[in-house]
């Protein structure tokens, strides 16, 4: 499955990095990628393992704000 998120809190290139490898060191996500020019956020996950509340924690968890988005 892949859900969309969206932040508007990014600010520098780092960011990137830091909550990519947050959501890729969860169970259950196959790839997280984040796009910082749209704060765009894509994660390709097992909803089975990780759902998307649990997604957006691991962003909180960063120091970010996120939220799902419909594209």
């Amino acid at each position: 499955m892949k859900t969309i998120l969206r932040s508007d809190e990014l600010s520098c290139p780092s960011c990137v990095g830091n909550i990519e490898k947050a959501l890729n060191n969860l169970k259950g996500v196959q790839e997280a990628t984040v796009h910082f020019n749209t704060g765009r956020i894509e994660v390709e996950h097992d909803p089975q393992t990780v759902d998307e509340q649990t997604l957006l924690n691991a962003i909180e968890k960063t120091g970010y704000q996120a939220k799902v988005s419909a594209f």
